[in-house]
C-alpha cells in the first residue's frame, strides 16, 4: 500500500512542479498563469501536451526547445524533481490520511515557487505570501491541529509587528531596507502554520544560513541577497525533519 501512495504521490507532484514552473516564470512578469497555455520563453510557440510531460519531456529535448533550440532553464528539471520528493517526505513524516500531512504538504509545495522566485528575482510575490494568513488560521481551526487557533493567531501578530517595527528601525538607521515587505508577510503566513514555539527557532536557522551565505558568496556590504529563499528552504527542512521533535533535542 505504502507504494502504491508513493507511486501516486511521485506522479503528482512531478504534474505541480511543473505548474510551479509556471508560476516561477509568469508571476513575476505580472503574467496570467492560466492563459496562455504552455509555450516557449523564447520563440512563443506553444507547447503540445507530449511535450509538455514533467522530467520526461526535458531529458528527451534534451533541456532544449524543439522548435528554435533555446535552452531550457535547469531549474525546470530541478522543480519537476523536488516537487515529488517533498511531498513522498511530508507523506514518511505525517502520514497521509490526517490533517497534518494536507497542512505542512500545502506548505512545503507553497515554499517551492517562492525560494525560486526571490532567489531569481529578488521577490516574494503577495499573491504567494499573503493567502499563507487565512489559510494557516483556517488549518488552526480544525481538529487535531497541531496548533490551535489562539496560538496562530497571537503568532501571527507578534512576528507581523515585531518585523515592521525592525524594518522601521533599521529604515530610519540605515537609509534603506533592511527587511522587505515581501519578506514581512512571508513569515507572518508561516507563523500561522507553526506558532510560537516553532517560529524563533525557524527565523534564527535561515538568519544562520543567509549569513553563511552572504559570507560566503556575496561579502559585498552593499549588496543585498534573497532571504525569502533562506526563509522556505528552512520551512521545508523543519517540516521534513519533524520540527516538534527537532525542538525535544534543545535545551529549551
Amino acid at each position: 500500500m505504502t507504494a502504491i501512495i508513493i507511486i501516486i504521490l511521485a506522479v503528482l507532484g512531478a504534474a505541480l512542479g511543473s505548474f510551479f514552473n509556471v508560476l516561477i516564470w509568469r508571476l513575476p512578469r505580472k503574467e496570467s498563469i492560466v492563459f496562455p497555455s504552455s509555450h516557449c520563453g523564447e520563440c512563443g510557440k506553444p507547447i503540445p501536451f507530449y511535450l509538455n510531460v514533467p522530467i520526461i519531456s526535458f531529458i528527451l529535448l534534451k533541456g532544449k526547445c524543439k522548435y528554435c533550440s533555446a535552452k531550457i532553464h535547469w531549474h525546470h528539471l530541478l522543480v519537476e524533481i523536488i516537487t515529488p520528493l517533498i511531498l513522498i517526505g511530508v507523506f514518511l513524516q505525517y502520514g497521509l490520511f490526517n490533517v497534518l500531512f494536507l497542512k505542512y504538504a500545502l506548505l512545503a509545495l507553497w515554499m517551492i515557487p517562492i525560494f525560486f522566485i526571490d532567489g531569481f528575482h529578488q521577490i516574494i510575490p503577495h499573491k504567494l505570501s499573503i493567502p499563507l494568513i487565512p489559510i494557516g488560521l483556517i488549518f488552526a481551526l480544525v481538529p487535531q491541529n497541531d496548533v490551535g487557533i489562539v496560538n496562530s493567531l497571537l503568532a501571527a501578530v507578534i512576528i507581523f509587528s515585531f518585523l515592521l517595527l525592525l524594518a522601521y528601525l533599521y529604515r530610519f538607521a540605515r537609509k534603506a531596507d533592511g527587511l522587505g515587505g515581501g519578506d514581512i508577510w512571508l513569515l507572518t503566513g508561516i507563523s500561522t502554520f507553526f506558532g510560537l514555539i516553532s517560529l524563533p527557532f525557524l527565523v534564527l536557522l535561515a538568519s544562520l544560513l543567509g549569513i553563511l551565505y552572504f559570507l560566503i558568496f556575496v561579502r559585498d556590504k552593499e549588496k543585498g541577497f534573497a532571504f525569502g529563499t533562506f526563509i522556505s528552504f528552512t520551512v521545508v527542512f523543519w517540516i521534513l525533519m519533524g520540527g516538534e521533535r527537532l525542538l525535544n533535542y534543545l535545551p529549551i
